[in-house]
Parts: C-alpha cells; sequence; structure tokens
C-alpha cells in the first residue's frame, strides 16, 4: 500500500472517529452504576434492585457482606415500592445528597426475626386536638417508658438515649423514637409489640371503655384519671400474664409483669396518651400497629412520597451519638436511628416478651428433633427458621449419653449471625472442659 493511499485510508478512519464522538456527546449514553467507595474501612459496594421483597431478601442472604433490605417509595398514588440490598455505609454515602432522588422516600424494612432497638411511632391529628401538647406528651411517654424498662428488665435509661426525630406539619403531630439502650436490645418487633401491649393495657381500656371516656375539651385532672382507674381495673382483674423462664443473658418482662388489675394500681394515670381521631373516636398517641413482620420504617432526612416534609431531629430532641473516627455527625445520626443496627457482643443482653398465648403453645426446650408445631420466628419458638441449622447445632449437643436442647435463638440483621443459647449442655470447645454452671452458646454466619 503507498504512502498515499495510507494517508487517505487514515484521515478516512479520523473523520468516523470524529462523527462518533460527537453523536455521542448529542446522545450520551446512560450513565451505569460505578462503586465510588474507595476508603479502606468501607465495605465492598453491593447495590441491587428488586421489585419484590422476597427477592430482596433472598439475595441479601447470599452475600457476604453485610447488606440490608430497604424500600424505596416511587410515587405518592399508588405506594409502590421498590427494594434495594446494599450496606450501610454505601447506602449513606448516595443518601447524604439525596436530593431530587429515588432516595427520598426511603425506608428500612426490619426483618420479622431480627434483633432490634425498642422503638415508636407517633402522631395525632391537630384540629381535633386542639390543647394537646405533642412535646409535652413525648416527655411524659419517655419518662413512662424509661421507667417500665428499669421495673421489667432492671436497665436504666433516661431522654438522652432516645433519638426523637420530628415530621409534623400544621395538621398532624407526627415524630418517631429510637431507644438507645446500653448493651441492650429487643429479640424481635414482635416482642416490642407485646411488651407494649401489656404496659400500655390501661390506656387501651380506656379507648374502648366509653363511660371511661372524657369529653373533647375537657381538661382530665390526676383524682379524674385515678377513678377512672379504679372503675375500670375489674374488668381486667382476671387477665393474667404467664411468666416465662429467666436467663442470664435474656429478660423477659413476662417475670415481672403482673396482671391487669395491678398494672392499673401502678400506672393510674396514661389518659396524656389518649387523643382524638379525625372523627372524634378515641385512640392511642402510640401506634401499635407497626410492630409487624418485615415492617417499612421511614429513614431519617426521608418524605413520603408527595409530601416535602422530612423526618429530621426535633427540637426537644436530647441525643447527641457518640464521634467516631472517620464518620461526621450526621452519618452518626443516621446509623443511630437504624431499628436493626445492632451488633452483637457477649454482653448484650436480649429483651424479651411473650405473648400469653403463644407461649402456653411453647415447649420448654428441644430435646433434638424439630416438630413443625414450633417452628414459628415469629411468636419467639425454640426453633429458628433454619430447621437444618437447628438440627446440626442439635447434633452436637447430643452426644457422649448428653441430651442437650435449644434454650432460644437469636438472629442479628448487621452480621446476619444466628445465635443458639443452649441448655442441658456446658461442654465448651473454646476452654476444652465443661463449664461448671454456665451455659454455652453457638454462634452461625452465613
Amino acid at each position: 500500500m503507498s504512502t498515499k493511499q495510507t494517508k487517505r485510508k487514515w484521515e478516512e478512519r479520523l473523520k468516523d472517529i470524529e462523527e462518533l464522538a460527537s453523536s455521542y456527546k448529542r446522545r450520551p449514553l446512560r450513565a451505569r452504576y460505578k462503586p465510588q467507595l474507595s476508603k479502606p474501612w468501607q465495605a465492598t459496594p453491593v447495590w441491587k434492585l428488586f421489585h419484590r421483597q422476597t427477592q430482596a431478601f433472598n439475595f441479601a442472604k447470599t452475600c457476604k457482606q453485610d447488606v440490608h433490605v430497604f424500600a424505596l417509595e416511587k410515587n405518592a398514588e399508588n405506594k409502590q415500592r421498590i427494594y434495594l440490598v446494599t450496606t450501610y455505609t454505601e447506602l449513606w454515602f448516595y443518601y447524604r445528597t439525596y436530593n431530587e432522588t429515588s432516595l427520598m422516600h426511603c425506608y428500612e424494612v426490619i426483618p420479622e426475626e431480627a434483633v432490634c432497638k425498642l422503638y415508636f411511632d407517633l402522631e395525632f391529628y391537630i384540629p381535633a386536638n386542639q390543647e394537646a401538647d405533642g412535646k409535652q406528651m413525648v416527655a411524659d411517654l419517655i419518662e413512662f417508658i424509661c421507667k417500665k424498662i428499669d421495673e421489667h428488665y432492671g436497665i436504666k435509661c433516661s431522654v438522652e438515649d432516645v433519638l426523637n426525630l420530628d415530621s409534623s406539619t400544621n395538621e398532624k403531630f407526627s415524630c418517631h423514637l429510637i431507644f438507645l439502650l446500653c448493651n441492650a436490645a429487643f429479640k424481635n418487633n414482635i416482642h416490642i409489640g407485646n411488651f407494649l401491649r401489656k404496659i400500655l393495657q390501661p390506656a387501651v381500656l380506656l379507648t374502648r371503655k366509653r363511660d371511661a371516656m372524657v369529653p373533647e375539651k375537657q381538661v382530665v385532672s390526676r383524682s379524674q384519671s385515678c377513678k377512672a382507674a379504679t372503675d375500670l381495673s375489674s374488668s381486667v382483674e382476671n387477665q393474667t400474664v404467664t411468666k416465662d423462664v429467666s436467663h442470664s443473658r435474656q429478660l423477659s418482662a413476662n417475670d415481672s409483669l403482673g396482671n391487669g388489675a395491678s398494672q392499673w394500681k401502678e400506672n393510674p394515670d396514661l389518659s396524656f396518651l389518649i387523643v382524638n381521631g379525625k372523627h372524634g373516636e378515641k385512640q392511642l398517641f402510640v401506634d401499635l400497629g407497626v410492630y409487624t413482620k418485615n415492617r417499612n420504617f421511614r429513614l431519617y432526612k426521608s418524605s413520603k412520597a408527595g409530601n416535602c416534609v422530612v423526618l429530621d431531629i426535633a427540637e426537644d430532641n436530647r441525643f447527641v451519638p457518640e464521634p467516631v473516627k472517620n464518620s461526621c455527625i450526621e452519618e452518626q445520626y443516621f446509623l443511630s436511628s437504624l431499628i436493626c443496627n445492632v451488633r452483637y457482643s457477649d454482653s448484650l443482653k436480649i429483651l424479651s416478651c411473650d405473648n400469653p398465648k403463644e407461649t402456653k403453645e411453647k415447649s420448654t426446650d428441644l430435646d433434638g428433633s424439630v416438630s413443625n408445631g414450633c417452628l414459628d420466628p415469629i411468636g419467639g419458638y425454640q426453633c429458628s427458621p433454619y430447621p437444618e441449622i437447628d438440627n446440626f447445632v442439635l447434633s452436637l449437643v447430643n452426644k457422649d449419653n448428653v441430651q442437650g436442647g435449644i434454650r432460644r435463638w437469636n438472629y442479628f440483621s448487621l452480621e446476619q449471625l444466628l445465635v443458639y443459647d443452649i441448655s442441658k449442655y456446658r461442654w465448651c470447645m473454646n476452654i476444652g472442659r465443661a463449664h461448671k454452671s454456665n451455659n454455652i452458646m453457638f454462634s452461625t454466619t452465613s
């Protein structure tokens, strides 16, 4: 090929490249997702979207990273949501610049069996409750809950341990409370619901008892509330609570919760929790309907689709997270607000409160065989949602003429860790001998 031909061919090829570059500028390709996490302490990137919540959970189980499932609300009309699987670190990396993105309406999905923090969703309709003081009601509730946690679990806490997030408008008072207890968390949110329904039973009954209701716009005195409590005590005196066996690492509210009548005597004045609904009906300030399996709980700094009011730090919030290296204060607030952000440790106390009806149905220990009747992670039965792992653990504690069993299990979604408390078997592989009095634990991770 002559030099002239080579030059002409090169000019043609250069012209084609310039035309291609020009077309790319006019119609750029959609940028693909590129991980931008590059710091040594940051997790390996994972970012996967699903249309079904089940698909998201199934994918999360296959990941080696500490991934979690989040829900993204797409529009306000049909409340349709897509589900995101990623790590806390990576979500925050993009979430901190959430404006005008799909992350503006983001929810944490609380797995049904996961150990979690105590949390509240509080709200009331302002036009129907003109005399209600939302901030004072929140303060009274925190004081009451701290008192009950101390009474039933022996754990001290105060308003400084409660993250208060607010998203109130002129029409509705709305806030979330997250209790950050020291070395303690609940077995799962079903147990939280059981605990709150028991300690708030007097207020629940007050909403149902028409003759004990106070007319709208009438101020309730403490003596009036005490009289209402006395009138209603007889209606709940036969409602007993089944006790559960306590454990050194797992504390149960059933050990200290008495019957309904004693609850009235201990808590005669819970009238501050009663509010009017939009149509004048009586209801609780505390939403007891949020303690269900795979609950979607709105994230800090997120708003509902079709609404620009975000969930932000309340004016009366007293909780301040401790500073952490390589992390800003905003990120620590974000991590503190995550309900399932609970890390396992030997000193962590697992708080439980069983439903009395379910407590009667379950056995004290497993003796080596897994029956279908006890495979109920929601009710707190001794069998976990993973019968193959249960059987393997049982095979380890049923040998050498020793019949061990599983007392209880706890799941930590942060590490994807399943922890078993063992009964009637004390051989410890760590020290190479049996403990004289302490039981042992097995932990498994994916």
